[in-house]
């Protein structure tokens, strides 16, 4: 169970994914029920934390993506069930930035423990996404991409800025209930330098976070 979680780390997969995958050797047999006891169990024993889809009523309901996204407490356990050696990742650059994101969400969430901090992903059936919604207890939310490399910054900022566009959308035709705008709009990278860009968005290399 926890290498079918560690292959599908920080995607949608549904449960049935996952238990075909854990029994498709056939050397291992189990049925769901059993499937949520270890689950439930690796839960409560802080191996894996799933994180919740963000449901805002900028889409309808059946838009957005509403399966949790599975992740590890901490992403070396991940790393380790895979067996990937530091060379094998500077290769495997998808499983690379699954990874990194799971770092991210790791980090977040023990930076903000003290302020109520809650995670969460948003992601639409037209392809539009932010790897992290950060909710403090005070209302205030930031958006948050997690992109490896710079080349992949620009990407990451035309779907924040979408998703913010989509919310004032959405405030202009629902003026009796508007919904906050993010206070943030944040890209978390691999590099080592910090700044804003021309749009307002945050770059903030992962190691810099604390700070």
């Amino acid at each position: 169970l926890l290498r079918s979680y560690a292959r599908n780390i920080s995607t949608l997969a549904k449960k049935t994914t996952l238990l075909s995958d854990v029994t498709l050797s056939g050397e291992v047999s189990m049925v769901m029920d059993t499937f949520n006891d270890y689950e439930r169990a690796l839960e409560q024993l802080f191996v894996i934390q799933n994180i919740d889809a963000w449901n805002p009523a900028i889409r309808s309901k059946t838009a957005i993506r509403s399966s949790p996204k599975r992740c590890f407490c901490d992403p070396s356990i991940a790393v380790a069930l895979l067996g990937i050696s530091p060379e094998e990742m500077s290769v495997q650059l998808k499983t690379f930035g699954f990874i990194f994101e799971q770092m991210c969400i790791r980090d977040l969430r023990a930076y903000t423990m003290g302020t109520g901090g809650r995670v969460a992903y948003y992601i639409d059936r037209y392809g539009l996404e932010a790897d992290i919604v950060l909710h403090l207890e005070n209302g205030k939310y930031a958006l948050i991409e997690c992109k490896l490399g710079s080349m992949e910054v620009d990407e990451g900022a035309e779907h924040l800025l979408k998703l913010q566009q989509l919310i004032r959308e959405y405030n202009s035709r629902e003026g009796q209930a508007p919904l906050r705008e993010p206070d943030l709009l944040m890209i978390l990278t691999g590099g080592r330098m910090a700044y804003t860009r021309p749009d307002g968005i945050k770059v903030v290399p992962l190691g810099a976070l604390r700070d």
